[in-house]
C-alpha cells in the first residue's frame, strides 16, 4: 500500500489560472508516463524511473499556507495515475480543504476509477480515434485504455450529477494536421459525442519543447478554426478551441 510520501513530484506551479478553467490553483507535475507522445512538451517527465525533485511533505507544508487563497490543487504529469501514491495524496489535499483536479490521458483506467471519487474536475486527453492512437503515443493498444477511461469519466459524472459532490470534466484533444486532418477530426468528433461526452475542447499543437525528430509531417496545412467549424453544433454542450 503506497502512501503520499512515495509520490514522485517533478515540479510545482504555485499559482496557475489556466490548469483548471475558472479556478486559481497550485499544479503538481508528477514524474512518469507510459506513453511517448510526439507533441509532449515535457519529455523529461516521461521516464518512470527518474526520482522526484520535490517531496510531498514540502508540498503539503506549502498548501497549508495557501488555505483560503487557492481554490484547489491540480495533479498533472506525466501521467498521474501511473503512481499508486496518487490516491493518498488526493485524500490529504482534500483533507486540507482544497478542491482537487486531475489531468490524465486515461492510460490506467483501474487507478483512475479509484481516484475519481476524490476528484472534483478532470481534464481527460483523448488524442485520436481508438485505432489511431499509436500514431500519437508510439504505443500499441494505447487507445483501448484511453477510451475506456472516457467511458468511466462520463459514467461517473452522470452518476454524481445533482449530488453534493458532482464531477465536472472536459475532454480535450491536441490537434496536429499530420495526425488529425479535417476528415479525421470530424470522425473523432462523432466518436467523442457517441461516448456521451458533453464537453470537448480542441488545443492547437504548439512546438514548444517538443522533440523535432518525432513530429509527423502534415499531409496538408489547414486552419484549425475552419476545420472545426460546426463540429460542436448538436454534439456538445461546451465546445471550443484553445
Amino acid at each position: 500500500m503506497s502512501d503520499a510520501a512515495q509520490l514522485r513530484i517533478a515540479g510545482i506551479s504555485r499559482f496557475s489560472s489556466v490548469d483548471w478553467p475558472g479556478k486559481l490553483v497550485a499544479t503538481l507535475f508528477l514524474q512518469g508516463c507510459p506513453w511517448d507522445c510526439f507533441y509532449c512538451h515535457n519529455p523529461e517527465l516521461i521516464s518512470p524511473r527518474r526520482a522526484g525533485r520535490i517531496s510531498w511533505q514540502s508540498v503539503h507544508d506549502f498548501l497549508e499556507t495557501r488555505k483560503g487563497l487557492l481554490d484547489g490543487v491540480v495533479f498533472s504529469g506525466g501521467e498521474p495515475t501511473m503512481q499508486r501514491a496518487l490516491i493518498p495524496a488526493l485524500q490529504q489535499a482534500r483533507a486540507l480543504g482544497f478542491a482537487v483536479g486531475l489531468h490524465s490521458g486515461g492510460a490506467y483506467p483501474a487507478l483512475l476509477t479509484d481516484a475519481l471519487p476524490l476528484i472534483d474536475w478532470i481534464g481527460l486527453d483523448i488524442k485520436a480515434r481508438r485505432d489511431d492512437y499509436s500514431d500519437t503515443t508510439g504505443r500499441t493498444r494505447s487507445g483501448d485504455n484511453a477510451w475506456r477511461s472516457l467511458d468511466t469519466v462520463v459514467a461517473a459524472s452522470r452518476a454524481r450529477s445533482g449530488t453534493a459532490h458532482p464531477l465536472d470534466y472536459e475532454v480535450r484533444t491536441t490537434v496536429h494536421p499530420g495526425v488529425l486532418d479535417a476528415m479525421a477530426l470530424s470522425s473523432l468528433a462523432d466518436d467523442v459525442a457517441k461516448a456521451g461526452a458533453d464537453t470537448w475542447m480542441l488545443q492547437h499543437y504548439r512546438p514548444i519543447g517538443v522533440r523535432a525528430a518525432r513530429i509527423p509531417a502534415a499531409t496538408a496545412p489547414y486552419d484549425l478554426e475552419s476545420a472545426a467549424a460546426g463540429l460542436g453544433t448538436g454534439r456538445f454542450q461546451r465546445f471550443g478551441i484553445r
